[in-house]
């Protein structure tokens, strides 16, 4: 019976016509657990995970170990990105049991969805130390047959372990307070000792954007003037952007680099890591004026809303590593569409601007890849070639490589990521004069409103094709959605998106939120796990918890709310007993407490619509680099947002106000004015 067939997860539907008799999660499949006193193998993984690809080829496809698994198992298949509160507890599972973690993730339970054997990627053969796939099913199948009692007693340890995992006990100490200057600096110190000077970026291979913490350090660099805060990010964000990990083509970030040196990249690209990548970028510009910033945050920017758009005006999830390698054998490769080879370029562009772009772009005989291909990268070669002619090479290179094979999308919405990408693309499109990105960003907020939101404030994490998907939201989705609409508000002056979101952080404080101020990642009428999700640790995009923290602050300074205020800084308390400790993983927690720090500070730009004079007070606010300041916008007085309140015109002329921690400055009708007031 084919149970996936009706699904609206496109990896789920990429495995429907397996020969494993897969079930989505739910009680059916664990009350079939329990009917047939079989356990049950969990699979978890995504549409653009390549390992994922290549244990579903060798092994969910292989009829053989199929006949096995529907035999002497259930099977259940999940989309970590439409089930994160799954994906977060068996994760946490497989780590503390194994000590690392990662996608496919393979976790046998019992009927009951205890844990009691973990693993990853298994081989359909053994190598390099693995056990085959086929030997683990049997060892699982002989220990559940002939040892019912040692599997009970490991999964009930791990159950008891992870339930005593839980952050919601009351904070004390240290950790009961907001983090202060002395504990950012302390987080700025350990970046620091992590830092690589040679190559940028954090730690060594395999390399992740550290978008998180780089938004931190911009903040750290605009409120301290640390100098040493700034460098970090300007070289990280150099060498990415000349690395094989940025798409020299066709703009975009993949996942990560498996090397230090941002050469070769593992080549999804997630609409997490460019939303928020764009985004840093346009912030180093807004604070250095460099133009490869600019570049790489239009030419992002641009790719989401190219690659990435939806039909409905959404962004879809992501883009496969995987394609056809275009031999016509049928066989998929990793990177078949990025990667060139001298002869390819000779074919496309002719011996002579060959020879230029294998020297512009890195591109040898030997290749930095497989099989003598090259990633594209771009050496430190500035000024010594033709701009117009580097020009119309990009562009037939780019051409060629579109007539290549795609890579699969998933085109699943994911409101948490939408929601990054509607407050990075509405910054972008107003920092650079690109009306076209902030109606980009709006129609995006549009589609989150009318299919992910409820006339409650509850929100569905995804939809496809204009439905709403049956799973819940999860914390991260009410947090980031409600960024995206007060980045939204700040630069359209719609009162509207202020709105909306407080409905989203209303919901916050009810289903989310615990007494002390810690916060859960499912609400609290969310479908029971073992273990209620908690975490406050930034993994490839902000946690949900200091997420939430951060909209949280911005919505109480737009709107003068106490509650939201307070709930932000108990929130905060985390960050505390963290920063020290593991700053790269609690970036944005920093961040936030930047911006708490700061103030934030409030601007109120009034005037009339339309008016230039407006215009240019309400650019030079949203230019500025106060940690995490808020910019509202519209007429005097407008009822939508209440830091408009109370906002005269002065002499006739638009004005901008900015207040702090409950002091107002005297209003400015002077952009240069307010720059000032802006640059801490």
């Amino acid at each position: 019976m084919n149970r996936l067939a009706g699904v609206t997860s496109p990896y789920l539907l990429q495995h429907a016509e397996n020969p494993v008799d897969w079930w989505p999660w739910g009680a059916e499949a664990f009350e079939e657990a329990r009917r047939r006193d079989v356990p049950v193998l969990l699979s978890v993984g995504y549409s653009a995970c390549h390992w994922c690809h290549v244990m579903a080829h060798e092994s969910f496809e292989d009829p053989v170990t199929a006949e096995v698994l529907n035999e002497h198992f259930v099977s259940v298949k999940v989309d970590r990105e439409e089930r994160p509160d799954v994906d977060a507890v068996y994760m946490e599972a497989v780590q503390a049991a194994t000590g690392q973690g990662g996608w496919p993730m393979t976790v046998f339970l019992t009927p009951d969805a205890e844990p009691f054997y973990f693993g990853t990627y298994f081989p359909p053969e053994p190598r390099h130390g693995m056990p085959s796939f086929r030997q683990i099913l049997e060892g699982v199948r002989s220990a559940w047959a002939d040892r019912r009692d040692e599997v009970g007693e490991v999964a009930g340890r791990i159950v008891a372990d992870l339930a005593g995992r839980s952050l919601s006990a009351p904070l004390s100490g240290a950790a009961s307070r907001q983090p202060g200057p002395e504990e950012l600096h302390a987080a700025l110190m350990g970046l620091t000792r992590e830092f690589d000077a040679v190559r940028g970026g954090f730690g060594g291979a395999p390399k992740f954007p550290p978008s998180m913490v780089l938004e931190f350090l911009l903040r750290h660099h605009a409120r301290t003037g640390s100098e040493g805060a700034l460098q970090m990010v300007q070289a990280t964000c150099e060498a990415m952007a000349r690395g094989g990990v940025y798409d020299q083509l066709g703009g975009g970030f993949a996942r990560y680099s498996v090397d230090a040196s941002w050469i070769v990249p593992h080549f999804e690209k997630m609409l997490y890591d460019n939303a928020l990548l764009c985004r840093t970028y346009a912030h180093l510009w807004r604070a250095t004026g460099s133009d490869l910033a600019r570049r790489v945050a239009l030419e992002t920017a641009d790719f989401m809303v190219r690659e990435l758009r939806t039909e409905q005006g959404g962004f879809s999830s992501a883009l496969d590593a995987d394609s056809d390698d275009g031999t016509g054998s049928g066989r998929h490769a990793e990177g078949a569409y990025y990667v060139w080879r001298p002869e390819q370029l000779r074919a496309v562009l002719g011996e002579r601007d060959a020879g230029l772009a294998a020297h512009y772009f890195g591109v040898t005989d030997e290749g930095t890849f497989e099989e003598g291909a090259s990633v594209l990268q771009l050496p430190d070669t500035d000024g010594l070639f033709d701009a117009e002619r580097l020009a119309s090479i990009k562009e037939r290179l780019l051409a060629a490589r579109t007539e290549r094979p795609r890579p699969g999308r998933d085109d699943k919405i994911v409101a948490a990521w939408n929601g990054l990408a509607i407050a990075a693309l509405a910054e972008t499109g107003a920092y650079f004069d690109r009306p076209d990105l902030v109606q980009a960003a709006t129609d995006a907020a549009d589609l989150l409103v009318r299919v992910h939101m409820d006339g409650q404030g509850r929100l569905h994490r995804t939809s496809r094709d204009g439905v709403a998907g049956a799973n819940a939201g999860v914390l991260e989705d009410y947090a980031d959605v409600a960024e995206g609409f007060l980045a939204l508000a700040s630069v359209t002056g719609e009162g509207v998106w202020v709105d909306f979101a407080g409905l989203l952080l209303d919901t916050v404080l009810i289903r989310f939120a615990s007494e002390d101020g810690s916060l859960y990642d499912t609400a609290d009428d969310a479908e029971t796990l073992i273990r209620r999700p908690q975490d406050p640790t930034d993994n490839a995009a902000p946690s949900g918890w200091t997420a939430a923290a951060g909209a949280l602050l911005s919505y109480a300074a737009m709107t003068g709310s106490g509650p939201h205020r307070d709930a932000a800084e108990r929130a905060l308390t985390v960050v505390t007993a963290l920063a020290g400790r593991a700053p790269r993983f609690i970036g944005w927690g920093l961040a936030v407490a930047e911006a708490a720090l700061d103030g934030p500070r409030e601007v109120a730009v009034v005037g009339p619509d339309g008016d230039p004079a407006t215009r240019t007070l309400h650019r030079a606010a949203l230019l500025g680099t106060a940690p995490g300041a808020v910019v509202a916008l519209g007429q005097p007085g407008a009822p939508e947002v209440p830091l408009l309140m109370d906002r005269p015109l002065v002499d006739g002329r638009p004005a901008a106000y900015v207040c702090r921690n409950f002091t107002c400055e005297r209003p400015t009708t002077d952009p240069g004015e307010l720059t000032a007031r802006l640059t801490p």
